[in-house]
């Protein structure tokens, strides 16, 4: 029997279908992400088109209130999608995560505005935030695991680490279709219809993914545990036999995701909004620090397969309780653009020992037969009290004039999650996927 029967009928990709499967997954992940940030990026944009207000920080508060309704739908996501791709294979799981943000983009696209139809408008970007929150749900958990999965034992914190870099690449993308719109048409074109167009492209892309995925390898862990598994994923089954996994998960992300949106999705509305820097200056200071932020991203994932995750968590939370207050305090003055950057770009270095290797932390928690919603339910809830509010919570302590108020949150939960960092085992010495 040749290598490549063999391969096959034991389940094990080659290497060259190892990395078209790694690749695969990541491309399919930047599409999803990119759909999912398009709405922060244009959100200065369209805000005015559904939420009509004279009053811009009461606007912004409308438009990131829906975007905080959308995480509400990411657990529900993450419980079902979870589920599914534990019970019918990660490639599933991927395939049907990006049907659902297709729509929602597209319905984002095709939107009618308040002047056309009053409250109907807001209600239907409501059910398209809601529809990709769902997507997202399912997204992160599915490519966390299958990116962890199909990596090699001693490459898996890197191969893992592109889970970020496409999430990052993702928003990265959105801005870049935001700087060429900005570039190549007037401001009121922008404004008045203009934005409608990321929604339409994402909705587009959203459908190339769907024929990459379908030709995915499955993963060999999903394989072996359909074959030796008898104890099936499920809610009841996650809380009551890995409930201490499930704990670590949401406290672990509560103050990474919460400082990794507080730099990144908020930033650009801060340095508007506080900093006085103009539209297009904030976006290119955002897009040219996610760019170096995104490249980190496998060198941090290498070095954790080199000393492993924990001395990474450790660093970005003791860096997060240290630096985050001043950093902001001082953004809050600063007009200089390169000032800025440097100050953006220190916040973000140090959320990549975090960012890096998350996704790999969590999914060596568990075991393969119940990892997807392991990983993807515990950080969708943390996610959601914690990340989707992180603009809504910025922006209600700038309404209520104490904005420093901000900066000590942040720096509290980061506090909290350090504390976790410290007392939980190194995941690369005892990690679940070794035993698939």
């Amino acid at each position: 029997m040749d290598e490549r029967a063999s391969a096959k009928q034991s389940g094990v990709p080659l290497s060259r279908e190892r990395l078209k499967s790694l690749v695969g997954g990541s491309t399919g992940n930047l599409v999803e992400w990119y759909d999912w940030y398009a709405y922060a990026a244009f959100t200065l944009y369209f805000a005015p088109h559904f939420f009509p207000s004279k009053d811009p920080t009461a606007q912004l508060l409308g438009a990131s209130a829906v975007f905080a309704v959308g995480f509400l739908m990411r657990p529900i996501g993450a419980w079902i999608m979870g589920i599914y791709a534990d019970r019918r294979g990660r490639k599933s799981g991927l395939t049907l995560s990006v049907t659902l943000m297709c729509v929602g983009s597209l319905m984002i696209a095709v939107a009618p505005t308040y002047s056309s139809v009053g409250l109907f408008a807001p209600a239907i970007l409501v059910a398209a935030r809601l529809l990709q929150g769902l997507s997202v749900g399912g997204e992160y958990g599915a490519s966390a695991t299958y990116l962890s999965e199909m990596a090699g034992k001693s490459r898996r914190g890197f191969y893992s680490s592109f889970q970020y870099v496409t999430l990052i690449g993702g928003q990265l993308v959105a801005i870049g279709v935001l700087l060429i719109l900005q570039a190549a048409m007037p401001e009121d074109a922008l404004e008045a219809w203009g934005w409608r167009i990321p929604f339409a492209i994402g909705a587009a892309l959203a459908v190339v993914v769907f024929w990459i995925r379908r030709s995915l390898a499955e993963t060999e862990s999903f394989q072996n545990a359909q074959e030796t598994q008898t104890e099936k994923s499920g809610l009841l089954s996650l809380f009551k036999h890995y409930p201490r996994e499930a704990v670590t998960v949401m406290l672990m992300t509560a103050g990474g995701t919460l400082a990794f949106y507080a730099y990144s999705i908020y930033m650009q509305k801060f340095l508007v909004n506080t900093s006085g820097f103009d539209r297009a200056t904030a976006a290119q200071i955002n897009g040219g620090t996610l760019l170096i932020f995104m490249l980190l991203q496998p060198f941090a994932g290498a070095l954790s397969d080199r000393i492993g995750r924990k001395p990474l968590l450790i660093g970005f939370g003791v860096l997060g309780v240290l630096l985050t207050y001043p950093l902001f305090a001082t953004l809050e003055t600063t007009r200089d653009p390169v000032v800025a950057f440097l100050l953006v770009m220190g916040g973000l270095v140090m959320v990549t020992g975090y960012t890096a290797i998350n996704a790999v932390v969590k999914a060596e928690l568990f075991p393969a037969h119940i990892r997807t919603l392991g990983v993807a339910l515990p950080y969708a809830l943390a996610n959601t009290i914690f990340g989707g509010t992180a603009e809504l919570v910025a922006l209600s302590f700038k309404d209520a004039g104490w904005e420093r108020g901000f900066y000590w949150y942040v720096t509290t939960m980061i506090a909290l999650s350090l504390i976790v960092y410290i007392r939980m085992q190194d995941t690369r010495a005892t990690s679940r996927i070794a035993e698939d």
